[in-house]
């Protein structure tokens, strides 16, 4: 079995070689060179039939002879950098991978080809038929039967009409394509692997630019591809229609058919807010800005095009409304990007705390608050309306960076203090762990971002800006002390009470805390520090006084002990207590 197996692989690939002797090729697209060269590159790629062989009556498949370890030329120069052609990933997928007897409805019959015909009844017969050199198979009683270029699905139909002509009573026929006689057909031009490759009649133009190891990216044609039989086109093919629209026209391959790829054409690079920001190939030279816009669509925001490039006259540089650009004509070379130009008119404001009716407002610019707020419902007895604050974004940010600074100078003046001695090195070492942690964690604090628009019921009426969040605070009894405390907790409103008194609810201060300065977060969100002297707590004016809602910050303690850094790692501490109400150990 093995030496007859060996034997008939041993004849087809005779046959296959045989088959591509003596082929003239004189034609304007495929040069006798290029034909020549995808010859020469089948030696080392030799066709390998077995696959198609059967085993006893079943299929072994075909296997990806394409060797993907390869890599594309060398990029032109001056292609650095630039995004990808559209559709220089199409050779990536996995549609190699056919099913085993590669057939479909559409695949023409042609020699070698085997069939099986059964017929029972009046007459039982069962045989396997091989198609001849003429294009017929011949059964038994009923002679020769032309089935070369017959369709698969119509193979049933052409036969059986055929015996039942003869036999007329009480004969049925079942007819069945069993295998596929494989081609072999050449891949030249700008292809990776250019040369012979195998595959079956019906298989699609994707799969032999696969085994070639696709289009190069750099220097082949998407957009024209030609099958040539006979030195004559009998196909051609735009892949851009293939990938837009999912258009593949089935085609019929023949031994010795070439698949010759074109050269690139003129290349337009699209970059900005589009949803394909490739190159894309022109169809001529000069191509109108509708047919990219077709391809590159761009953004439903987009409202401007900037145009770079070169023409005979010079370089050019034009900005002008996507509208306009549908009309303008780009050429080889240009650069296309498309911009979003226009700015919005409205702005987004959202309203926090205790209120009525929508969250989201979307506002004119140049709105301004106490215009919004009129158009907000409070109920009076709920909302604390005289102490409206504002979250803004770009505070945020602006708070973020102070604090980031502010702790990159620590780091700087820790890690680069001189050591006179080793116990000296030893207390420094330990003292930078210690600010490290410190950092550490006060970099993971996300300041509120307030803005204080409000002062004894009054409330500033500002311009709004596009992200805002207007906090109403609700109306409440209680204060709240957190910090160095031995007990934080929320303790109700005593008129009579002083500051030290609620120090004193919460369990008093704490071994690490600052005893001398507090710090106080009204609920307006504007936050002053009190100092105590001789027992009395006092501050620059009646702003230490608390009222209901209000916050007691109880900051830590620097232990001059151990940090030399004691005033920068102060400040930091009170920047973060302000911008975002919490103590940092």
């Amino acid at each position: 079995m093995k030496n007859t197996l060996t034997t008939t692989i041993y004849r087809f690939s005779v046959l296959f070689l045989m088959s591509f002797s003596g082929a003239n090729y004189a034609q304007d697209a495929a040069t006798a060179e290029q034909l020549e060269q995808a010859r020469q590159a089948s030696q080392s790629q030799r066709v390998d039939v077995s696959q198609y062989m059967q085993s006893n009556g079943k299929s072994i498949g075909r296997g990806n002879t394409a060797n993907n370890s390869g890599v594309y030329g060398p990029m032109p120069a001056g292609e650095e950098g630039l995004p990808p052609p559209f559709g220089a990933n199409l050779f990536e997928g996995g549609f190699s991978a056919e099913r085993s007897d590669g057939l479909n409805p559409s695949y023409l019959v042609s020699p070698g080809d085997k069939i099986s015909v059964q017929m029972w009844g009046t007459v039982n017969n069962a045989q396997v038929v091989t198609v001849d050199n003429q294009g017929n198979i011949f059964i038994p009683d009923v002679g020769p039967v032309k089935v070369k270029d017959v369709p698969a699905k119509q193979i049933n139909n052409v036969v059986t009409q055929s015996i039942k002509s003869v036999y007329t009573n009480n004969v049925s026929v079942y007819v069945n394509l069993l295998t596929a006689t494989p081609v072999s057909v050449y891949v030249a031009g700008p292809v990776l692997r250019p040369g012979q490759y195998a595959g079956l009649a019906s298989d699609s133009l994707l799969f032999f630019l696969k085994q070639a190891g696709g289009i190069d990216p750099h220097r082949g044609s998407y957009r024209t591809i030609k099958v040539m039989r006979n030195g004559k086109t009998e196909i051609e093919y735009d892949l851009y229609d293939f990938l837009k629209e999912g258009k593949l026209s089935t085609f019929s391959f023949k031994d010795e058919d070439v698949i010759f790829v074109a050269e690139q054409g003129a290349m337009v690079t699209v970059e900005g807010a589009a949803r394909y920001p490739f190159r894309f190939e022109l169809e001529e030279n000069n191509s109108s800005g509708q047919d990219l816009v077709y391809y590159a669509r761009p953004l439903s925001k987009t409202s401007h095009v900037a145009v770079t490039g070169n023409r005979q006259d010079g370089p050019i540089s034009v900005y002008l409304p996507v509208v306009e650009f549908t009309q303008f004509t780009v050429t080889d070379g240009d650069t296309v990007l498309f911009n979003d130009d226009i700015r919005a008119n409205v702005i987004s404001v959202q309203i926090s705390g205790s209120y009525k009716g929508p969250s989201f407002y979307t506002v004119e610019k140049n709105t301004r608050l106490l215009d919004l707020l009129s158009y907000v419902e409070v109920d009076p007895k709920q909302a604390n309306y005289g102490a409206i604050y504002i979250k803004r974004k770009t505070v945020i940010e602006q708070q973020k960076a102070l604090i980031d600074e502010s702790l990159n100078r620590l780091e700087r003046s820790i890690f680069t203090a001189p050591a006179s001695s080793d116990g000296e090195a030893r207390i420094r070492a330990q003292e930078a762990q210690l600010v490290s942690e410190f950092v550490a964690r006060a970099r993971q604090i996300e300041p509120l971002g307030k803005v204080i628009v409000s002062e004894n019921g009054l409330v500033a009426n500002i311009r709004l800006e596009q992200g805002d969040e207007i906090i109403i605070p609700p109306h409440t009894d209680l204060i709240q002390v957190a910090g160095e405390v031995l007990l934080p907790q929320a303790i109700v409103y005593n008129p009579n009470a002083t500051i030290g008194d609620y120090v004193a609810w919460a369990g008093g201060f704490s071994e690490r805390a600052q005893d001398e300065r507090i710090a106080i977060v009204h609920a307006n969100g504007l936050t002053t520090f009190v100092s105590v002297h001789d027992g009395e707590w006092f501050g620059a004016s009646d702003k230490n006084k608390l009222s209901p809602g209000d916050q007691v910050l109880v900051l830590p303690k620097i232990d001059t002990k151990l940090l030399q850094a004691v005033k920068d790692i102060t400040q930091i501490v009170y920047q973060i207590a302000i911008a975002a109400n919490v103590v940092t150990n």
